[in-house]
């Protein structure tokens, strides 16, 4: 089985994100910017819908295992890298020609709630997961890139709380706050966020051309402000 794997019913590109907990590391984010150019360059899909495989969890972010490692070996050149490369994942999210639907199956915490947040809709699994943002826990500031991308998301207040408390949101929170669009059952919602997939059928150019608008500012965040704190390699606090 493939770590992330697709299939087109109709105009919409299904994307099923197999890595158990669907941890951010340099294999995992390979292949899913490997699928992203699948689907933009050889199909006529108007639209994705991304979910996981995992019985409860969407994503529970960057692989802290991997990372911690790299830190602990002074391997600044391979962190550095590897910032760069998720940024990469985010700046294709946020431009992507395709509307995008996150179909939040379980758990989104920490790096998983941001790359929900860098989808154009977010639907959410009602009976179990939570969305999350724990880096206070785990002394790991954002970078201006992040919070570019959660404020696109989540509103000023609610975003604070979040990210100082690390603070859980159910769906029921999240659909009050509106950060979903909507939430079902478990075994409903990968359906619903098909039938919802084919309510935003839009035509790729002024879907991209829309998105680079509305997402310059983000943009700008991960290709000019990121850089500095990249650059300085302090991905944490002791």
């Amino acid at each position: 089985m493939a770590l992330v794997e697709f299939s087109i019913q109709e105009h919409i590109a299904l994307v099923t994100l197999n890595d158990g907990e669907n941890r951010f590391n340099p294999t995992f984010l390979d292949a899913l910017l490997g699928v992203l150019d699948e689907i933009e360059n050889n199909s006529e899909a108007t639209t994705m819908v991304v979910h996981s495989s995992h019985e409860k969890i969407f994503s529970n972010g960057i692989d802290l295992e991997w990372l911690m490692e790299a830190l602990q070996n002074n391997d600044l050149a391979t962190s550095k890298r590897f910032f760069y490369h998720l940024n990469d994942v985010f700046r294709r999210l946020v431009t992507y020609p395709l509307m995008t639907v996150a179909a939040i199956s379980g758990h989104a915490f920490a790096g998983g709630a941001i790359f929900s947040s860098a989808f154009d809709f977010r639907l959410m699994r009602s009976d179990r997961g939570y969305f999350c943002l724990p880096e206070v826990d785990l002394s790991i500031p954002f970078l201006p890139g992040m919070n570019a991308i959660l404020r696109s998301a989540i509103p000023e207040q609610i975003l604070r709380r979040m990210q100082l408390t690390g603070s859980r949101l159910t769906a029921q929170m999240c659909k009050e706050y509106h950060i979903v669009e909507a939430f079902f059952p478990g075994d409903q919602l990968l359906d619903a966020a098909l039938d919802f997939a084919r309510q935003v059928n839009k035509k790729r150019p002024i879907v991209k051309e829309l998105k680079a608008r509305l997402n310059a500012a983000i943009v700008h965040a991960i290709d000019v402000e990121d850089v500095a704190y990249i650059e300085s390699g302090k991905f944490h606090e002791n």
